[in-house]
């Protein structure tokens, strides 16, 4: 399964420490050792050579395995990039091989922090497609930072919403269903969504149109189906 981390400051800090790379600042039982494939928010790629290279020496079983290929590899475009120097990739490119790089890495648990960043709408929808089939078909789970508020309703069965002060002092509440977990989320913001007949995808509702209150009155903030 997988999950998406909303609302507020704290979720970058949360998979660090999953990842085990942040330690708590105060005392509580010691995490999990898990076997975590991490993808960080900020990439700053320092290896010295081309994308095949790099997928070479980090990933060599995965980026050869047909079925890696055809999920992963082809999807995300990630051939036309094999002969360019990494050094020159542009935001949305290393994005896509970091994508890449995290998927192919063998783990029990996937720490992905937006993976978003730097793409279009439309690769934004590949990303999300390959992230979900490679979880769903590997059964593995995945952790998901997102802002994109579309890729992250696409991606995730159940959500964690952050509650407080941004940056201050904030709670992670516990794991809920998308529903329930996006329409706590958007009850906090006072905003309401419903579906979009033509595309199929969220669309905020007016502040005060008659969708608004009707959603509100009803404690419907987010809806998965008309």
């Amino acid at each position: 399964s997988s999950g998406i981390n909303a609302e507020y400051g704290g979720k970058t800090t949360f998979i660090k420490m999953l990842a085990g790379i942040t330690k708590p600042t105060t005392s509580i039982e010691e995490l999990p050792r898990l076997n975590v494939s991490y993808k960080p928010q900020e990439i700053s790629p320092k290896f010295q050579g081309t994308v095949r290279q790099m997928l070479h020496e980090k990933i060599r079983n995965a980026y050869v395995y047909p079925q890696f290929v055809t999920d992963v590899i082809k999807p995300l475009q990630i051939e036309k990039l094999y002969d360019q120097q990494v050094q020159n990739l542009s935001g949305g490119e290393i994005q896509r091989v970091a994508i890449c790089l995290c998927l192919g890495k063998p783990a029990d648990v996937y720490l992905i922090d937006e993976p978003s960043a730097h793409l279009d709408s439309e690769q934004r929808l590949h990303a999300a497609k390959v992230i979900k089939r490679y979880i769903l078909h590997a059964k593995k789970t995945a952790f998901v930072v997102e802002h994109d508020f579309i890729m992250g309703t696409y991606l995730a069965d159940r959500v964690v919403v952050f509650e407080g002060e941004p940056s201050v002092s904030t709670k992670a509440c516990t794991p809920q269903t998308l529903l329930s977990g996006m329409n706590k989320f958007l009850e906090s913001l006072e905003i309401t969504f419903r579906r979009d007949p033509t595309n199929f995808r969220p669309r905020v509702n007016k502040m005060e149109s008659l969708k608004d209150v009707e959603q509100k009155r009803t404690g419907c903030y987010f809806f998965l189906d008309d």
